[in-house]
């Protein structure tokens, strides 16, 4: 089953009110566990940068300036995250913002239903709890040190060890079904018996054969042994 882990930052909270997209991290996932396939770009948002929004991110206007804009990269965006799932901590922000790029691009929008929301997961196993994703981060022992402002592709890597952990963690049968796929490749080749052309000779001398007939004669007539024999 492959997903893809998304995150993005932006100008600010809302498109409606003019902000737009600054960079976009996917993370490719198969069967929970990433490949190492990725898709990251930062973006020019063809405007300033709010000092509150720089404060989250650390992206100015300057540097994002000689940055692609988002109709430049959307035809490789779309093409890696194909028709596939979406996994989106708090996913109604993200994909407003991505459908507000898209139609303003010319292309369709993306369908919400193809989101999975980790934090409505977080908040359903967690209620009462914090669940941002440091909060998660913490919770699951995921190393989030590096994490000093947030970033797209970074926080894209750190949610898909929480999607991980949410998911069950990394389950056995991962390892199990690796072992078994090798073993089924496994040639076994069954030799054909051989018997010798001539029977060893006897280790055990006359006086060991004596001993044993006499050990033999004291165990009586009912015993199994003897009875088997017989």
């Amino acid at each position: 089953m492959r997903q893809i882990v998304l995150d993005t930052e932006t100008t600010g909270l809302s498109p409606d009110e003019g902000h737009r997209l600054v960079e976009l991290g996917c993370l490719e996932v198969f069967n929970h566990v990433p490949t190492g396939n990725f898709f990251h770009r930062y973006i020019d948002p063809e405007r300033d940068m709010p000092e509150g929004a720089f404060r989250v991110h650390g992206l100015s206007a300057e540097f994002l300036s000689d940055k692609p804009k988002f109709a430049e990269i959307v035809d490789e965006f779309l093409a890696f995250i194909g028709d596939d799932q979406l996994v989106i901590h708090n996913a109604s922000f993200d994909m407003t913002f991505l459908n507000a790029e898209l139609k303003r691009a010319g292309r369709a929008p993306l369908v919400f239903e193809r989101a999975i929301d980790t934090l409505g997961i977080a908040r359903k196993r967690f209620p009462g709890a914090q669940n941002s994703l440091d909060a998660l981060c913490r919770r699951f022992n995921i190393d989030n040190s590096g994490r000093v402002k947030h970033g797209a592709l970074l926080d894209a890597e750190l949610l898909a060890e929480v999607y991980l952990e949410m998911m069950g963690g990394r389950q056995p049968g991962l390892v199990l079904d690796a072992t078994a796929a090798a073993a089924a490749s496994t040639t076994i080749v069954v030799r054909e018996r051989r018997l010798r052309p001539a029977p060893l000779p006897s280790r055990l001398s006359e006086e060991e054969r004596a001993a044993h007939a006499a050990f033999v004669d004291t165990l009586g007539a009912e015993a199994l042994w003897v009875t088997l024999a017989g």
